[in-house]
């Protein structure tokens, strides 16, 4: 499958951002979906999940309560809804699927795909 992220920006502190993230090439609806995102000079880490059917999601302890995953199988689309954005928010966003039988995944070497990426730039 292919994903093709978009949807970030620059903003300031306290502003909201949606990220989409648009597959491609396979039926979309088998895969867990997850948005990683990497800071210059760090790893990239998962900050969120959700399972083929959306019901079961996961949250870095980072972004609990101000960002939240959702997808929509019928347009081949996942997004990240992020809320009160932070100047440590800034980074490389990435949006990843996994072919596999638990709801989600946190380490990222279980990501089959990747998206290009898409930058969010927080400002204070």
């Amino acid at each position: 499958v292919q994903l093709q992220a978009s949807g970030g920006g620059l903003v300031e502190a306290g502003d909201s951002l949606r990220l989409s993230c648009a597959g491609s090439g396979r039926t979309f609806s088998p895969y867990i979906m997850a948005w990683f995102r990497q800071a210059p000079g760090k790893e990239r880490d998962l900050v969120a999940a959700i399972s083929w059917n959306g019901r079961t999601t996961y949250y870095a302890d980072s972004v609990r309560g101000r960002f939240t995953i959702s997808r929509d199988n019928a347009k081949n689309t996942v997004y990240l809804q992020m809320n009160s954005l932070k100047p440590e928010d800034t980074a490389v966003y990435y949006c990843a699927a996994a072919y596999g039988g638990s709801p989600y995944y946190t380490d990222r070497n279980d990501y089959n795909y990747w998206g290009q990426g898409t930058e969010v730039t927080v400002s204070s």
